[in-house]
């Protein structure tokens, strides 16, 4: 009953014969020799840092924890990719895509950390370190091997421990040891426990180890005569069962003496047994026979079967006054339950509990305790957990090696919104691993950001209009958009001026009845709805969709008859058009304006032709005589999204590669082009393009226009009627 599993013997000093023996006999077939070609890379580089793990040591211990070939194979090379004797491309030739992929997760995470030294701090960092670990790796083997390689370097640190030592310790139990938990790996768990405890507090760590020392002798004598009475009476009861005494951790020991304010004699389960059996129910009637035999603590029964930890974790505990008065601590479960428990426990995340990081997380734990039971085709297996693991999150790094979490497609300028408001008020810029990138860029787990600032000024109006993708989260948003109601009334004043112009110059409105738009954003007058959007509160989005709705009424005259039901109509989008009073008519879209969804528009009833949609300030609606308007009809659009054809107008200064620019925009937000005119005049190289595409709704269209304002040399974009 030692209370840790260390491997004290290295192999690394081992002839290749011995370890062909060792890590399995050659026979012939492609992993075997793989195998065999891995250890004479390894045995290759031995290595002189006596601090620094061999990769035979670290695959010798992930073998006694029954991996699988590739994992062996990945972790051998190691040392050969470290050192640049191996090239992934190499890598890859020779050993396949699936080695060359776990030795990159390995080698990213055995580097990143020891280039910020110093970078984790407190519970909150730590989890997310812990976090970007699983986020950042293809595969969750990748992990396991770390945490091998960082168990064995633990082993080396204990012999002499300095400052190094303890900030390494100091790390592993704030991050590592957990992970190791939440992945179900429990011997690495403890010994990477005790090990940082002995040289966090090598006094404490002695004294401990010794008080159990001194009693094991009689400590495991006093559980062989428990188990063998306690086997007997179950068998008696025909209960088939199996009782074996529990290993103890000398820093578990440690830390339930300090939680508990206990003396090392004062503590139920230094003796303590575990029973395993086949079914639930059976758990009862072993617990019946326990308490049968001797009497029970009952403050310290928990029923974990019939209610369950948040983990998961399953197992009837209680503790008994067994012979010679001494307590003992007894567990009871299936051994479904033990193999979770030993293999599979998962502490719930802090946050989002339940969600789908929960399900992710607890389908990678049951592939790895099915891949450490090596029971299933590890190529089938691998597909279970590659890139499940939080899809809608990235982990990124500050300079320093601070861990930062956003929502997944953040921007560099999310980023510097969480790092400090005034960090992403003053961004200009950004570097993603070195490289200048715009502030547009979609972040990945697993890059290292910095933020470039200037010394004065504030955010861009741009930042916050979500068509043009500066901004990605709602909070980043919210803090630029408060820096500009924290600034001067008039200025707000006069850029909200300057917004309401250019977007009725782009929406064709002429003549926009700014009271009615102020009592649509709940405002008591036009000067604070314009202050509202010079400030940033009514987006370009909001205003565009808002501005025709508002325009001059034009009085209609309903008709209540019910008509003839018209034939189908044949163009897709006519069917979408909702006709108050009268049902199934002909409809067709007028030429003359054009309407989209999300534009107020009026029927007209044609002679023959059904009714011709349009636009409320249609000049031809406007103008339209007395006699002719008892033919209009109240229409609405549709629920289901179509396309409708819209004229555009964009004008320009000439330039190489305007054109592809232009239909980038218009390609990356699926926009399709029905027509499209170019005319340059040499004179002053100005372009004029007159585009017809397809949109789905004002609001898309606001949007579109925005980015393709945004590119260099547009001076105007603007919406025609034809």
């Amino acid at each position: 009953m030692k209370h840790s599993h260390y491997h004290k013997k290295h192999v690394s000093g081992a002839p290749l014969h011995e370890l062909e023996a060792r890590f399995g006999p050659a026979q012939g077939d492609a992993s075997d020799a793989a195998l065999s070609e891995a250890l004479k890379l390894a045995t290759a580089y031995r290595g002189d840092d006596l601090r620094r793990p061999v990769a035979l040591d670290v695959a010798e211990t992930l073998r006694l924890l029954g991996v699988d070939r590739e994992t062996l194979v990945a972790t051998l090379l190691l040392d050969a990719y470290m050192h640049g004797r191996l090239s992934e491309a190499g890598m890859r030739e020779r050993f396949g895509a699936s080695v060359a992929g776990l030795v990159r997760s390995v080698h990213w995470m055995l580097t990143f950390k020891e280039e910020t030294p110093g970078a984790a701090a407190g519970p909150e960092q730590a989890e997310r370190l812990r976090r970007l670990l699983l986020a950042v790796v293809e595969d969750v083997r990748a992990v396991l091997i770390k945490l091998a390689y960082r168990v064995q370097r633990l082993r080396l640190m204990a012999r002499e421990p300095d400052e190094e030592a303890k900030a390494y310790a100091r790390e592993t139990l704030e991050v590592f040891a957990p992970l190791a938990h939440r992945l179900g790996i429990g011997q690495l768990k403890w010994e990477m426990e005790d090990l940082s405890f002995r040289i966090l507090e090598p006094d404490e760590y002695r004294r401990v180890a010794k008080l159990l020392e001194e009693s094991r002798t009689e400590r495991e004598s006093y559980i062989l005569d428990f188990t063998g009475r306690l086997e007997s009476a179950l068998s008696a009861e025909g209960i088939d069962a199996k009782v074996l005494g529990r290993p103890k951790h000398i820093h578990s020991i440690w830390r339930k003496m300090q939680r508990k304010q206990l003396d090392f004699e004062e503590l139920y389960d230094l003796r303590a047994v575990r029973v395993i059996v086949d079914r639930i129910s059976t758990c009862y009637t072993v617990l019946g026979v326990v308490h049968g035999l001797w009497p029970h603590i009952p403050q310290e029964f928990d029923d974990y079967i019939a209610n369950p930890k948040d983990n998961g974790y399953q197992s009837l505990h209680t503790a008994v006054i067994g012979p010679k008065a001494k307590v003992v601590e007894v567990q009871i479960r299936t051994q479904e339950m033990d193999d979770f428990a030993e293999l599979g426990v998962a502490a719930h995340w802090r946050y989002k509990e339940g969600g789908r990081e929960d399900l992710a997380m607890a389908r990678a734990i049951g592939s790895l305790r099915r891949l450490l039971d090596n029971r299933e085709d590890d190529e089938v297996l691998m597909d279970s957990f590659r890139s499940e693991l939080f899809q809608d999150r990235v982990f990124v790094l500050t300079p320093r090696g601070d861990v930062v979490d956003l929502p997944k497609g953040s921007t560099p300028l999310d980023f510097a919104y969480a790092i400090h408001t005034e960090v992403g008020h003053r961004c200009r810029g950004a570097k993603v691993d070195g490289r200048i990138v715009p502030l547009t860029y979609t972040l990945r787990s697993g890059q290292r950001i910095e933020v470039l600032t200037t010394r004065q000024g504030g955010p861009s109006r741009d930042w916050i209009n979500p068509s043009m993708g500066y901004l990605r989260t709602s909070r980043a948003r919210a803090k630029a958009r408060s820096w500009f109601k924290l600034q001067d009334h008039d200025r707000n004043l006069a850029e909200g001026r300057g917004i309401v112009e250019r977007e009725c110059q782009r929406m064709g409105v002429s003549q926009p009845d700014l009271d009615a738009l102020a009592r649509r954003f709940h405002h008591s007058n036009r000067e604070d709805f314009l202050v509202a959007v010079g400030s940033g509160d009514i987006s370009p989005a909001q205003l565009a969709a808002a501005l025709q709705p508002v325009a001059p009424a034009v009085e209609s005259l309903v008709s209540t008859r019910r008509r003839k039901r018209a034939p189908k109509p044949a163009r897709g989008d006519q069917s979408e058009i909702h006709i108050r009073g009268v049902g199934n008519l002909l409809t067709q879209i007028a030429r003359c304006c054009r309407p989209v969804p999300g534009d107020p528009i009026i029927g007209f009833i044609t002679r023959g032709k059904g009714v011709s949609i349009h636009r409320r300030d249609c000049v031809n609606i406007l103008r339209m005589p007395a006699e002719k308007r008892v033919r209009l009809v109240e229409v609405g659009w549709g629920a289901e999204p179509r396309a409708y054809p819209v004229d555009v107008r964009i004008e320009a200064f000439d330039r190489q590669g305007l054109l592809r620019d232009v239909t980038g925009v218009m390609a990356n937000d699926h926009i399709n082009v029905l027509s499209a005119t170019t005319r340059t005049d040499r004179t002053d190289q100005t372009v004029t393009m007159e585009l017809t595409l397809e949109v789905e709704g004002s609001a898309q269209l606001s949007a579109l226009m925005d980015k393709l304002g945004a590119l260099p040399n547009v001076t105007s974009v603007r919406r025609i009627a034809t």
